[in-house]
Order: structure tokens, then sequence, then C-alpha cells
């Protein structure tokens, strides 16, 4: 396993903020593929009624300090990071606690807004996943953790292009951003940077 990209100033921002993300993590969008994408999903969830799937999605806990992201957004990237990263025997490492969607709302701030409108659509089409593809009655962030580790891997190995490449975009940012967590690294052999690196 590669070592995590070493942390600048206070360290309290990860190296995904702000353009400094690989450039070509979210290169999959496009008009037509969200075109299309747009209209299946809605035509989905036309057939609950917006109403129906307002009521389907529930409440989302107020997250202040946000200028990309809803609560919502944020709360479906929060259960994706806690379906990514389970808890483990001797890992303690606390991913609720390491605001991993506050690193990806940064990270939004310093795109072209069309990319910004395409990320969010990605994340609703997430949280909706299994009413749109299942044609279950819940969303992603109601799963149980184990039903969202199934369904989102259920979308990493689909047939369908456009789920795979979400998968991958989302898994990509947050094994970046939870990588590069200094409490994480005993865990995973890295000693930290360099004596007299930069950090």
């Amino acid at each position: 396993m590669a070592p995590p990209a070493e942390k600048k100033g206070d360290g309290s921002r990860s190296s995904a903020r702000k353009g400094t993300a690989s450039p070509d993590l979210f290169a999959f969008l496009s008009r037509r593929r969200w075109l299309k994408l747009t209209l299946g999903a809605g035509g989905a969830l036309l057939g609950t009624g917006l109403g129906g799937a307002i009521v389907l999605r529930g409440w989302a806990p107020w997250v202040g300090g946000l200028s990309q992201l809803d609560d919502h957004e944020y709360q479906t990237l929060a259960k994706l990071a806690t379906a990514l990263f389970p808890p483990a025997q001797g890992f303690e490492a606390d991913v609720e606690r390491m605001e991993l969607p506050r690193l990806f709302d940064e990270f939004l701030e310093g795109e072209p807004e069309e990319n910004v409108t395409d990320l969010r659509r990605a994340l609703v089409l997430l949280e909706y996943g299994p009413l749109v593809y299942e044609h279950r009655l819940t969303t992603f962030s109601r799963l149980p953790r184990v039903e969202r580790e199934e369904h989102f891997r259920s979308w990493m190995t689909s047939d369908d292009l456009t789920q795979r490449m979400v998968s991958i975009a989302f898994r990509k940012f947050l094994n970046l951003v939870f990588y590069d967590r200094e409490e994480v690294w005993p865990h995973i052999g890295y000693p930290g940077p360099s004596l007299g690196a930069p950090r």
C-alpha cells in the first residue's frame, strides 16, 4: 500500500483540498451520461412520487460550515465513509470524527460549477440507489452498515458503467483523504513524513 501524501500547513487539511486532488479523479463526467442518468433516476423517483421520495430520504442532522453540500449530501458521504472503513479489531480510528465529507465540500469549492452540479447529482443517485436499482423502499443512508457495504460493493462490480465510475471516483477520493489522516498512519505501518520534510 502506498504511503499517504505528506501533510502541509497545520496538518488539519487534506491534500485533496481545492484543486490539489488528482485532476482526473472525476473525469468520468459527461453531459450525455448525466442526462441519461438523471432521466433514469427521475423515472424511478417519479414512480414513488416526489413526496414519497422526500419521506423515504428522511431527516438529516444539521451540519454547519458547509459551502457546497447540503445536510443530506453530507450524510450520504458520511454513511459511505463508514461503509468503506468499518471498525476492525486493533483499529481505533474514528471515521465519523474525521468529517471526511467536509473535505469533499472544500474540494468542491475549487471545481467548476457544472462539475459541482454533476457530483451532487452523483450523491443523490447514490442515496437513492437502493430504490433506483433494487426497487427497495429505502435509501442508502438508512441501510444498516453491513447492507450499505454490500450495496456499494455491488456498484463497484456492476455491469452499469455509471455505477462503477461513480463508485470508483468516490472511493478514490475517500481513500485519499482517509489515509492522509495522521491517526491512521500507525495502522498501515507508515511512520510519517521524514525528519526535516515540510509539514
